[in-house]
């Protein structure tokens, strides 16, 4: 949800861009919603060309993410990882100024000659609009585009996009419904495009964290540490990092260049601080072993079930697990009567890719289960879940594989995968 109001808060800040903001009165007069015979008319065709809007945005949404799925192993490479850090690190410079992203002028007034007025024209109009508003949405598109093919998920994509696009067409609909007066243009739209700028370089330098774990000694979970990151960030902000321009005087450029690195390297350190923190808590519950053999061993010896979380430094969903199921009392309490495995990718070493493919693991993160007599638990988690669910599965090791037979032999054999059907290990 919060990840859902994000989105629709930032395309209501998109709308404010100096690229989109002038062209909302002109874009209404043209659809027709102020020339509507009634209220309810206006706020049907102004409805219409949003909806026009979000139909785009989901549609692309839907596309990303399918290609993230066909590619979700691709984007666990750190090395990807870094490009799309270099990608996002690109869309915060057109953000800056460095350079615009737009549609050919032939293309551009091709797309301007769809719709005109009424409900049709409205929709068509909608379709089309977002990708003329180039380049301010340019960069915060493709860096959506970018975050929700990382995720591969379609419904979050759809869900993440039709809620910018909602934001997005907000005052549109307001305008168009309400014919209410938009405050003048002005330097604070620069203000808008100079937040746009500084989120995706925070969120580039997220990335290149989670993608490198030689950066990892860098981030402390101290709490003081969390206090420096913000008294950096607010002193690029006293520097002038949301304020100015880039193609100002060089003493303004020098200013606002460090505003713009003290700002960003606070907000990337204290998510930094605080991703070290949830890790501290949730490694602090857990007697985590990091041997295969060892781990096996010990839970034939004592008939204890095992838990086997497949993991990597650069993954963010095995962060968002650690975060949100393994770091909470009520799943620690309930997995104490586990043996705990934790076999780590991050190097992406011929031990640990023996061991994936042995458990036919195609990505991060994802958790086995073996009950007490060696048998695989059909109920594997691939993702991050919440902790309910993970106490959930965790009291169903011990009652998924009762009354199965035994196989006529083990199901990880030269390298097969494991069979999901209560495979026997020991």
């Amino acid at each position: 949800m919060l990840a859902f109001a994000v989105a629709f808060a930032g395309g209501v800040a998109t709308s404010l861009t100096p690229c989109v903001y002038p062209l909302i009165p002109i874009t209404v007069s043209i659809f027709g919603a102020r020339k509507a015979g009634s209220r309810g008319e206006a706020m049907a065709v102004s409805a219409l060309y949003v909806l026009g809007i979000a139909a785009m945005y989901s549609a692309l949404g839907v596309g990303a993410a399918l290609t993230g799925k066909a590619f979700g192993s691709v984007m666990q490479n750190p090395w990807v990882i870094g490009f799309v850090a270099l990608v996002l690190a690109a869309m915060a410079a057109s953000m800056f100024g460095a350079f615009e992203l737009q549609l050919p002028a032939s293309m551009q007034a091709r797309l301007n000659g769809v719709g005109g007025a009424g409900r049709a024209g409205a929709f068509a109009m909608g379709l089309v609009s977002g990708i003329i508003a180039a380049p301010c949405t340019g960069p915060v598109l493709a860096a959506a585009l970018t975050f929700v093919a990382a995720k591969g998920s379609v419904a979050f994509g759809f869900g993440i996009m039709f809620a910018y696009a909602l934001g997005m067409g907000l005052l549109f609909f307001l305008i168009g419904a309400f014919s209410i007066s938009l405050p003048k243009s002005g330097a604070w739209m620069e203000t808008v495009k100079s937040v746009f700028g500084v989120a995706l370089l925070a969120a580039a330098l997220i990335f290149l964290k989670d993608a490198f774990p030689a950066l990892k000694p860098l981030f402390s979970a101290a709490r003081g540490a969390a206090f420096a990151a913000a008294a950096a960030a607010a002193l690029g902000v006293l520097a002038g990092a949301l304020s100015g321009s880039f193609h100002a005087p060089a003493r303004q450029r020098l200013a606002k260049g460090l505003g713009v690195a003290l700002l960003v390297g606070g907000i990337a350190y204290a998510a930094g601080a605080a991703g070290a923190r949830e890790r501290a808590r949730a490694h602090a519950g857990f007697s985590w072993l990091h041997s295969e053999a060892e781990a096996l061993a010990l839970a034939k010896a004592e008939g204890r079930p095992v838990i086997i979380d497949f993991w990597a430094d650069w993954c963010t969903a095995c962060k968002e697990l650690d975060k949100i199921a393994w770091a909470k009392p009520e799943v620690q309490d309930e997995a104490a009567r586990f043996v705990a495995l934790k076999l780590d990718g991050t190097d992406g070493s011929d031990a640990f890719n023996a061991l994936a493919e042995k458990y036919g693991v195609v990505g991060m993160p994802t958790v086995i289960f073996i009950d007490p007599r060696g048998r695989e638990v059909p109920d594997r988690v691939m993702g991050a879940i919440s902790a309910g669910e993970m106490v959930q599965k965790l009291r169903a090791v011990d009652r998924a594989c009762e009354g199965q037979p035994s196989p006529a032999k083990p199901a990880a054999v030269q390298g097969e995968p494991v069979a999901m059907a209560c495979a026997s290990r020991w």
